[in-house]
């Protein structure tokens, strides 16, 4: 006899193994920033990009008052600063990982 639970979760599996759907963010539109102002999503962009895929993207958190968001901060830089690729780019100009960094005050 099989419960009426077991049956959810193998119809529930083929959804959680669907992608995300991709959202285009622009610059001109003020959904994300230039690198000059730090990278990242505006207000506007993460409302959007919460909007179209269900997610729950919060504000950076730089400067943290509680725990929660001390640990987002303490997770962010650990994984943004493992992240492949060069901190300027052919120019000398700060890349959008650099911007990010410096705007989440990673060390």
């Amino acid at each position: 006899m099989t419960s009426a639970g077991s049956n959810n979760q193998t119809e529930l599996l083929p959804l959680l193994q669907m992608p995300k759907k991709q959202v285009n963010l622009s610059v001109k539109k003020g959904e994300k920033l230039p690198v000059s102002k730090g990278a990242g999503l505006t207000a506007k962009g993460r409302a959007k990009y919460n909007r179209e895929t269900g997610s729950n993207l919060k504000a950076p958190a730089p400067n943290p008052k509680t725990k929660a968001d001390a640990a987002r901060k303490k997770s962010f830089c650990a994984r943004m600063s493992g992240m492949p690729g060069p901190m300027k780019d052919a120019k000398g100009n700060p890349t959008r990982k650099a911007a990010s960094l410096k705007r989440w005050n990673c060390r």
